[in-house]
């Protein structure tokens, strides 16, 4: 018995929190963590001939403090300095929701929208591209 709850808790920590999505209708299917990276710093703004548009949670919400961390590889600080760099040369930072149903809503709704969620929202109208 204690051996079956091992193996169940360390199943849970290995599951993923957070879930890199994309609607099922987008035609693209598989992203690299880089290729993630760069649309959300905006150095790429398609895969292969679709486009691509990143969609953040609004503000300092935790979660995408975690995914700028881990996927993005940069803190609130750094992040905040490379846009200020970008915005003098005419690029601006993604788009943002003010809530995790609203980013939802907008990736379905919108082809090659891609962007964050729990996993535990993700169904089946959503494509995960990446989990963190």
């Amino acid at each position: 018995m204690k051996a079956i709850l091992l193996m169940v808790l360390v199943a849970t920590m290995a599951a993923a929190d957070y879930s890199v999505v994309i609607s099922k209708k987008t035609a693209f299917s598989a992203l690299s963590m880089q290729q993630i990276r760069d649309i959300y710093l905006q150095k790429r703004h398609s895969v292969g001939d679709k486009n691509a548009i990143a969609v953040n949670i609004l503000g300092h919400d935790e979660v995408r403090e975690i995914f700028e961390t881990k996927v993005l590889g940069m803190d609130r600080n750094r992040l905040n300095t490379y846009w200020i760099k970008q915005h003098f040369q005419g690029v601006t930072p993604p788009l943002t929701q003010p809530s995790f149903e609203s980013v939802k809503t907008f990736i379905v709704n919108v082809e090659g929208a891609i962007g964050y969620l729990p996993s535990d929202m993700v169904d089946s109208q959503l494509k995960v591209v990446y989990e963190f």
